[in-house]
């Protein structure tokens, strides 16, 4: 079954890609702009993928365009760059609202949905959608150092979620990475809460102290917006992200203007 899939993705991945895709992306994704010829050529076909197996619907009225779907497909497969994916194997459906929206209830990290009203820029569900408010997404993708994108947010989420459960470790290649993936994150985690108990500064956004499966959400944004700044005071937790990215965005902000 696996071999006809990745037979499959092949095959959509040989489509051609619109050029007026093309200058959706070179309009939208600030961060297209930063990748090598070759990285785009491969988002390009991880792109092609993502919509052939996503639903991208419309919430509240938005009438989803390629613009749209071009932007959020481009924004969560550039967290699959340069790796053997399985393109986000739990998720079938992503949900757009034209801006930020009510939920009378949300999910905690174990998965048990826990009650209460809140207005989100987005969520993501175990085992289900992924919920995104247009407006935010396209500050997350205006602002490529914000250090702020809901984007790469909640997909770090579905990424965290491939081994069965969002707790701040996504599968990693081998076992024994876990051993200092641990490590490294727990430490930071553990620094985190206390730099926001005892109200000292961190580089890292305080919503990183919710839980472990926020923090990698969190730290996976400012890996990719804030390299330099991750790379200087967190460098054994930029390692790690880079590892599992098998990306450097430091190279790419210092390589391409």
């Amino acid at each position: 079954m696996f071999g006809f899939k990745r037979r499959r993705r092949e095959k959509i991945r040989q489509q051609p890609f619109p050029q007026e895709w093309i200058d959706i992306l070179n309009k939208n994704v600030s961060y297209y702009s930063l990748l090598k010829p070759e990285e785009q050529a491969e988002l390009h076909g991880d792109i092609l993928v993502f919509l052939a197996e996503k639903n991208i619907e419309g919430c509240a009225g938005l009438e989803i365009t390629d613009e749209i779907r071009l932007t959020i497909a481009a924004e969560a497969c550039m967290l699959l760059l340069n790796r053997d994916t399985k393109f986000y194997p739990s998720l079938k459906t992503i949900l757009v609202y034209p801006h930020h929206y009510s939920t009378e209830s949300m999910q905690s990290a174990n998965g048990l949905v826990i009650g209460g009203v809140s207005t989100r820029a987005g969520e993501s569900w175990h085992r289900g959608p992924v919920v995104l408010s247009w407006d935010d997404v396209r500050a997350g993708t205006a602002d490529i150092h914000d250090g702020h994108n809901v984007v790469f947010h909640e997909f770090a989420h579905q990424l965290d979620d491939e081994r069965g459960g969002t707790d701040g470790a996504p599968a990693l290649e081998k076992r024994s990475m876990y051993v200092a993936w641990a490590r490294v994150l727990g430490n930071e985690y553990t620094k985190l809460l206390d730099d926001i108990e005892h109200h000292r500064r961190n580089s890292i956004d305080s919503y990183g102290g919710t839980n472990p499966a926020e923090f990698f959400a969190v730290v996976t944004e400012t890996f990719f917006e804030k390299p330099r700044v991750l790379q200087r005071k967190h460098p054994e937790l930029y390692d790690q992200l880079k590892g599992f990215y098998h990306q450097d965005p430091i190279e790419r902000f210092t390589t391409r203007r």
